[in-house]
This record gives structure tokens, C-alpha cells and sequence, in this order.
């Protein structure tokens, strides 16, 4: 046998076992569920079917990861559970589904707007970037929206670790949008986009996610701003 078809057969192997333990996670996920005494706090549920769900998505059953996702989320929104909002959110957009880029809008609205993890927050703007055009100035958005939620929300050294994500994010952003290669090219760059001001970037923010979900939006928006005062 060759390497190759060594390589292979432990690539096959990998798979099966990783497939295995999924679905032994999805029925120890299942039994839990169906065993919860009926007082069980609605978000309690939530978070043991939204783990049920990006088991589904790792299967490659997004339909049904789907469903179980987006009643979950409703539930995290009713119980204002941001962060478990937005884990949902990220879940719907993994699932591969036709409102899966409506979910990933949705979900970057809410981690800019609400105190969501710094990592969660970072992760849902990579995700951003991915579905857009190298040289679409909204990835470029995407990663300074990114970097300016993890100084702002993150601390100590989890902020010396996300800061070196971010700006490696933004540096291969502004590579890919304008072919820059140093830090002078990539301080003018930042501020012909205007990138240096929260006061506006951030609105130019609002302008990307409402291109994304346009009027396909799950929530209300206003009301949830009044959460905010």
C-alpha cells in the first residue's frame, strides 16, 4: 500500500471515529432532554437543544440542526440570554441553510449591541469577513469592528490573546482588499476607510448587517434598543 492510500484510509478512519462520537453525543443529548422534569427552566432546555443542534450540524443534518436551533434562539431572545442568542444564532449560520446569512447578520447585530463575549463578538465578524468579497470594504469593516469589541470588552490575557487574532485578521484583510504589506501602507489605508473612528465605522457596521438581513429580521430591534437604556 502506498502513502497516499495510507494517508487516506487514516483520513477515512479519523472520520468514522469523529462521526461515531457524534452521534453517541446526540443520543446522550437526546436521552437528557427527554428525561428533564417538566418545571425545568425554559433556558435551561434551550441550552441542552442548542448543543443538540451543532451536533446535528457536525453530522451534516442541518435541516433538522435547524429547527432545533431557531426555537431555541427564540427562547434565548424571550429570556434575554444574549450570549446564548447568539450562540444560536452562529449555530443557524453553520447549519448551511437558506437563512443561514440572515441568522450571521442577526447574530453580528446583537454581539455589537449587547455585552456578548469578546471571542463570540470576534468569531461572528471572521465569519462576516468569510462571506464577503476580498475587496468589499465591509470585511474591512467586519475586522475593525472586530478588534475595537475586544479592546473595548476584553481583559488581561484574554485580551493579549484576541488582540493578536484581530489584528492578524485585519492585516490579511487589508493585504486582500488593497495588497498591502506594511504597517505605514496599512496606517493609510485604515484611515482612508475611515477605520480609526467607532463614531463611524460602527454606523457603516449597521449599514453591512442591514444589507445582509434586510427586512428578514427576527426581532425587534427598537425594542430591544430600550433594553439597552
Amino acid at each position: 500500500m502506498s502513502n497516499q492510500d495510507n494517508a487516506s484510509s487514516t483520513l477515512e478512519a479519523a472520520s468514522e471515529n469523529t462521526t461515531e462520537l457524534l452521534q453517541q453525543r446526540l443520543a446522550n443529548y437526546q436521552d437528557h432532554i427527554d428525561e428533564l422534569p417538566e418545571q425545568t427552566h425554559p433556558r435551561d432546555r434551550a441550552l441542552l437543544e442548542l448543543n443538540l443542534a451543532e451536533t446535528l450540524v457536525g453530522l451534516k443534518r442541518g435541516e433538522e440542526g435547524w429547527k432545533v436551533a431557531r426555537a431555541a434562539f427564540d427562547v434565548f431572545l424571550k429570556h434575554q440570554s444574549w450570549q446564548d442568542a447568539v450562540e444560536a444564532l452562529v449555530v443557524l449560520y453553520q447549519a448551511e441553510q437558506p437563512a443561514s446569512i440572515v441568522a450571521l447578520g442577526q447574530a453580528a447585530w446583537l454581539a455589537v449591541s449587547f455585552p456578548i463575549s469578546p471571542e463570540t463578538s470576534f468569531a461572528v465578524m471572521t465569519h462576516l469577513i468569510d462571506e464577503m468579497p476580498s475587496s468589499a470594504d465591509g470585511a474591512a469593516v467586519a475586522a475593525i469592528v472586530g478588534q475595537y469589541v475586544v479592546d473595548l470588552r476584553a481583559t488581561d490575557k484574554e485580551h493579549e490573546n484576541l488582540s493578536f487574532l484581530t489584528r492578524n485578521v485585519l492585516v490579511k484583510v487589508a493585504e486582500l482588499h488593497s495588497g498591502i504589506k506594511s504597517q505605514k501602507e496599512l496606517d493609510i489605508w485604515r484611515l482612508k476607510l475611515e477605520l480609526n473612528e467607532p463614531e463611524k465605522f460602527l454606523p457603516r457596521m449597521s449599514l453591512v448587517i442591514g444589507a445582509i438581513v434586510e427586512d428578514n429580521w427576527w426581532f425587534d430591534r427598537d425594542k430591544l434598543r430600550e433594553l439597552m437604556d
